[in-house]
């Protein structure tokens, strides 16, 4: 038998040593097992020439581009830069293991050597990824820090090419980490305070006046930060890049016993922008200083750090989605139609997203039947992203109870837009609010009409033979008739803007079963129900008082044929004012048989406008990008014409 022995630390299948003499089959296995190691070798030599250690593979575009960009603000992953820089300090596997370890590592080798600034991103990035994993405010901060002293480095030399793709990495760690980093306690809000807070690598020391939470007479509170925020319901969101934590802000009065002249919604959201502020410098030291500052977009979009001019990063369009949520326009949509049904009453009001800014230009938006403010939010979101039409303009709205009669409605709407001009300018001196521009979305645009045109005594007509001064009526409403019937255009209106307006009435109000059903559940105002019993009380067979034993509502006003549609048709806009005209079709064939599902063309078009833009819609065109298309093209001609001067 054959006796095996197994070297010391050798696998017993390679190594074989035998105390035998050698047999005659040796020789034969000698060169058999030469041949084999020869091939072995030669096969091992030839696999090491075929693939080399260093080579590429093609992939699409997009996957090189995603692993290129990739970071722990877009992916959650480190991106390539600080990968480098760890791996460049052996600290790939200390990180993963002990991240805190690594980074007061990497920490204390920029303050030993001269700062590259790739380790200040880097740090910034590690500094925000431990954050989030761990929910540590100390690396939030920091990452801040890191972040601010690779965007603005006291040297200038240090200062990294703008194109850098990691500048806008380190803009976005930056701003998010600063809305982290005051995060409220339940993680829903940003809480704006100064205070002393715990670096990873000492302590930071911040100040804030809280004066500046004073927007006008009013105080932002209630800070909802912007990055986090997914909008629903606007085609496009808006966001300006910069540098900042972008915030939607609540507001309330400072003095809640004195009433506010502002015309501002309750639950307006004000897009603003919060910046920390460090003082130099930033590395090195075991104690940092910095100064938190907020700006409102109606103050500023720039701010200057370090001596370098910086846009602020700001999220109107989230702002906007986070006011609509929270406001109550899309119950009052019904509520304001059909008050009977829902046992409630609205008070027509003019509300306003910004107080007044002089220099800024009106536009006064008013919507139509069972219908809000919050149905011209696309439009508006768009308009108020081209910077040059929200310095020159801002935007109002008018509400009311769209069962109304429509000569009340209109009355309102002229009379707060009066009392608005003179609470905002009792002295007169802002000339850019006597530039105003109103626009009108179906029965909004026939309020919007009477705004703009010489009525005589043509609508009393249809109501009495007899003379306004000889009817026997009581001063209120007498008061209300004659503001109501006896209309002149507003001297501060210079453009109006139709946009499926029912000039001649709509096809959809003209069944009787549809007005008898408006009639049950239309609620009109306490005054309109005075009024109307004084006139039934007055009303005798010699005279053709009203000729009704009720006020009509709006969808009698709207019915084809109706006096009042019918005289309102035939009076034109005042000449001193421009007007033009949007009209939704979205039937094909012939344009003059077609209409909008509510309105036919032929009751939208009317003689006389500037321009009449058709576009392939239904009746809500609002946010049609022509119908926008064609408003912004109106507000930049308006804005070329308009008399009153710009301020910045």
């Amino acid at each position: 038998m054959m006796k095996q022995l197994h070297a010391v630390g050798s696998d017993p299948a390679l190594v074989n040593v035998s105390t035998e003499a050698p047999s005659r089959f040796d020789g034969v296995r000698t060169l058999q097992q030469s041949r084999i190691h020869t091939l072995l070798i030669g096969s091992c030599l030839l696999l090491t020439a075929c693939s080399a250690p260093v080579g590429v593979t093609r992939i699409d575009a997009q996957r090189v581009h995603r692993q290129l960009t990739s970071s722990v603000v877009s992916s959650g992953e480190l991106s390539g830069p600080t990968e480098i820089i760890l791996r460049r300090h052996d600290l790939v596997e200390k990180f993963w293991d002990t991240p805190e370890s690594a980074i007061a590592e990497l920490h204390e080798d920029i303050e030993k050597d001269d700062l590259d600034p790739g380790e200040a991103y880097a740090l910034s990035e590690l500094s925000y990824y431990h954050a989030e994993q761990t929910e540590d405010q100390r690396y939030y901060f920091a990452a801040a820090a890191y972040a601010y002293a690779f965007l603005f480095p006291e040297d200038e030399k240090r200062l990294v090419d703008r194109i850098d793709p990691r500048v806008r990495v380190a803009c976005d760690i930056y701003n998010m980490a600063i809305a982290r980093a005051f995060a409220s306690q339940d993680g829903d809000h940003v809480d704006l305070r100064g205070g002393d807070f715990a670096l990873p690598f000492g302590t930071l020391t911040v100040t804030f006046d809280e004066r500046e939470l004073v927007w006008g007479k009013r105080k932002l509170l209630d800070f909802v930060p912007s990055a986090e925020l997914e909008v629903h319901g606007l085609r496009n969101r808006y966001r300006r890049g910069g540098i900042g934590a972008p915030l939607a802000a609540r507001t309330e009065a400072l003095d809640p016993n004195q009433p506010l002249a502002d015309f501002m919604g309750p639950n307006i959201r004000v897009p603003s922008t919060a910046v920390l502020e460090f003082k130099p410098p930033v590395l090195g030291q075991p104690h940092l200083r910095a100064k938190l500052d907020l700006y409102t977009e109606t103050e500023a979009d720039s701010v200057t750090l370090n001596g370098q001019k910086v846009p602020l990063e700001a999220e109107p369009s989230a702002a906007l989605a986070t006011a609509l949520a929270e406001s109550r326009f899309w119950e009052f949509e019904l509520q304001g139609l059909l008050g009977k049904l829902f046992k409630v009453t609205r008070d027509s009001r003019l509300v306003t997203r910004t107080p007044h800014r002089r220099g800024r230009i009106p536009v006064v938006f008013v919507h139509g039947t069972g219908s809000s403010p919050g149905r011209w939010a696309d439009m508006v979101n768009d308009l108020d992203s081209d910077s040059e039409i929200s310095k020159r303009f801002e935007f109002w709205f008018f509400m009311y109870d769209s069962g109304n009669p429509i000569a009340y409605s209109s009355m309102i709407l002229r009379q707060s837009l009066t009392q608005a001009v003179k609470e905002l300018d009792p002295k007169g001196t802002d000339s850019c609010l006597l530039d105003m521009i109103v626009i009108g979305h179906s029965q909004g645009g026939l309020l919007t009409k009477m705004t703009a045109i010489h009525s005589g005594d043509k609508f009393w007509e249809n109501v009495s033979s007899r003379p306004f001064e000889e009817t026997d009526l009581s001063d209120k409403t007498r008061g209300i008739l004659q503001e109501a019937l006896f209309i002149d255009p507003l001297p501060f209106v210079k453009r109006v803007i139709f946009v499926a307006t029912p000039h001649r009435g709509s096809y959809l109000a003209g069944p009787q079963i549809i007005r008898r059903l408006a009639e049950r559940l239309i609620t009109l105002p306490g005054d309109v129900l005075e009024l109307s019993a004084e006139i039934v009380r007055v009303n005798d067979s010699s005279d053709k008082l009203l000729g009704l034993e009720r006020i009509p509502t709006s969808i009698d006003n709207m019915s084809p044929g109706n006096p009042f549609i019918k005289t309102l048709s035939s009076i034109s806009v005042a000449p001193e004012v421009k007007a033009h005209s949007i009209i939704p079709v979205e039937t094909d064939g012939e344009l003059d048989l077609g209409n909008d599902g509510v309105v036919e063309y032929s009751s939208a078009h009317i003689e006389g406008v500037e321009s009449e833009l058709v576009v392939h819609s239904n009746h809500s065109c609002q946010a049609n990008p022509h119908t926008v298309g064609e408003v912004w093209r109106i507000l930049r001609l308006h804005a070329e014409e308009a008399t009153c001067a710009a301020r910045p």
